[in-house]
């Protein structure tokens, strides 16, 4: 049928395949496939064997009955495919209807399991026409190898330490706590394997997993973290792509320093937007002035530098899971309405509600042991990117951190600080930030929300300008939202590019 797409394409009863099958092949001229290295091809032909999920989801996470679950093998070292391996956990969701392909879905992070992410865009015709597939990346969730640094006894203590201010004996203690974290890490984990769980990596797995679930060519979905997979595959793979789309972009040019304080430029815009709302109403904790609400909230807080919150869960809420529980909210307008409850009760001397926020996002489970999203993240970043082990730069980036969020200055600064964890990592970076010029690429889509506190709208713009893709801005305050903001101008769009290869309107927004 392709090859007669100009002849064929007036037939009316088969025009929406052929407008596919034609906005397909042309595509396909841009740049040819990859060939597959010979020394790879027994992980290219391997045939996954399906089954139930139960024995890949967490402690009380289930998937739709309908879906199902395999191990996909990768080398783990690329440039040594006979030596050891590991397991990649994957998830699928058949398609309804006239299948084009398979939809691999990223969810972010890094370290986050992708494995529940088979439900988005359930109800679209996404759900006809793709098989959705969710994976975990090495080191990540029910893969194995898994990362593995602390034991949940270990995390508990951690979280609940009480911070140590930037003088000397402080700076010296901190880092002395991230060489010990590494250390556990290498003890647990080991440095052959922590050396090849980053992006490098990754994107190769990803091109295995595309074959394996038998398409020629890759369609892609990312979220946050997952932008970066996206744009380090179309450099590496530019041929083997059919449509991807990226939403909560991080921007591939920018050095670590300059991400951190565009994020937390990003988490004061969604601070300030919380409580200019939250001031509206009476019984607001931040007073109903919102000039005063970076100080009515420090006043919240910073009595936990001395000594944690009461909650029903013995621990109490220590000072960092108390921020930490605080910026989980900020991810979406949907928590605000749960961050004044926590903020309610912290004024009351309590702090279960966003100690539940700070078990959310390390990970912990009802039964007090952890996934490894905290492990895995950690040890992928530190993989990632170059790390920064100026003691000058990380004194400006503190300051100038603080600067960026005053909601996050606990007004302890002293232009000092310490060198981070990956200063003192065990294996060498794998990549570095670079800008993307990538010849002979389909048109990729991005997704950027202005009021993204996590990765900021400015992120997107430049990433789509690096790849030359088509830009659909969203008006709003969350991170990331195709599929999962009930922005149903967005979906459509997105629905009409994965599926008919239609680019969004130029200039679209949301």
């Amino acid at each position: 049928m392709r090859s007669g797409c100009g002849v064929l394409a007036g037939v009316l009863a088969a025009a929406t395949v052929l407008a596919a099958g034609c906005a397909d092949e042309a595509r396909e001229q841009q740049a040819p496939p990859a060939p597959v290295p010979a020394e790879l091809s027994r992980f290219y032909t391997q045939i996954p064997a399906w089954e139930p999920c139960a024995d890949f989801t967490d402690p009380g996470e289930t998937l739709p009955p309908a879906a199902q679950c395999a191990r996909i093998e990768v080398p783990i070292d690329y440039a040594d495919p006979d030596g050891p391996t590991a397991q990649l956990a994957v998830s699928r969701m058949r398609a309804t209807g006239a299948k084009i392909g398979s939809l691999l879905i990223n969810p972010g992070g890094p370290g986050i399991s992708g494995l529940s992410t088979v439900t988005l865009g359930g109800g679209t015709e996404l759900a006809d026409r793709f098989d959705r597939v969710g994976f975990d990346p090495r080191g990540v969730g029910a893969s194995t190898p898994a990362v593995d640094c602390l034991t949940p006894q270990e995390a508990d203590a951690e979280r609940a330490e009480l911070p140590v201010p930037n003088t000397a004996a402080g700076i010296s203690e901190a880092e002395t706590e991230n060489r010990e974290f590494a250390d556990r890490c290498v003890a647990r984990t080991g440095t052959d394997f922590l050396a090849h769980i980053g992006t490098r990596e990754v994107i190769q797995d990803m091109d295995i997993i595309r074959a394996v679930l038998g398409d020629r060519k890759l369609n892609y979905l990312g979220y946050s973290y997952g932008t970066r997979l996206g744009s380090a595959y179309a450099e590496k793979y530019p041929g083997n792509i059919r449509a991807m789309v990226l939403d909560g972009a991080i921007d591939p040019s920018q050095d670590p320093v300059a991400e951190s304080l565009r994020q937390a430029a990003g988490f004061q815009k969604a601070f300030d937007a919380y409580a200019a709302d939250c001031v509206q109403a009476p019984e607001c904790p931040l007073g109903t002035d919102p000039a005063q609400a970076v100080a009515r909230f420090r006043a919240l807080v910073n009595p936990l530098w001395d000594a944690p919150a009461a909650t029903t869960d013995p621990r109490g809420l220590s000072y960092d899971d108390a921020i930490t529980g605080v910026q989980q909210t900020l991810y979406g307008t949907d928590f605000w309405p749960v961050l004044t409850v926590g903020l309610t009760e912290l004024a009351q001397g309590r702090g279960d509600t966003l100690l539940q926020f700070a078990d959310m996002y390390n990970g912990r489970r009802d039964d007090g042991t952890y996934n490894n999203v905290t492990d895995a993240f950690e040890a992928i970043r530190c993989v990632d990117d170059p790390p920064i082990d100026d003691r000058a730069v990380v004194g400006r980036q503190d300051t100038e951190y603080r600067r960026a969020a005053p909601f996050l200055d606990d007004g302890r600064g002293t232009g000092a600080a310490p060198l981070e964890l990956c200063a003192n990592w065990p294996v060498p970076n794998t990549g570095r930030p670079h800008d993307i010029s990538v010849p002979g690429l389909p048109e990729l889509v991005v997704v950027s929300t202005t009021g993204d506190p996590a990765t900021p709208y400015q992120a997107g713009v430049d990433l789509a300008d690096q790849l030359g893709a088509a830009l659909v801005t969203h008006e709003g305050d969350s991170h990331t939202v195709v599929f999962t903001g009930g922005a149903t101008c967005v979906d459509d769009a997105v629905v009409s590019y994965l599926v008919d290869l239609s680019t969004p309107a130029e200039g679209l927004r949301c």
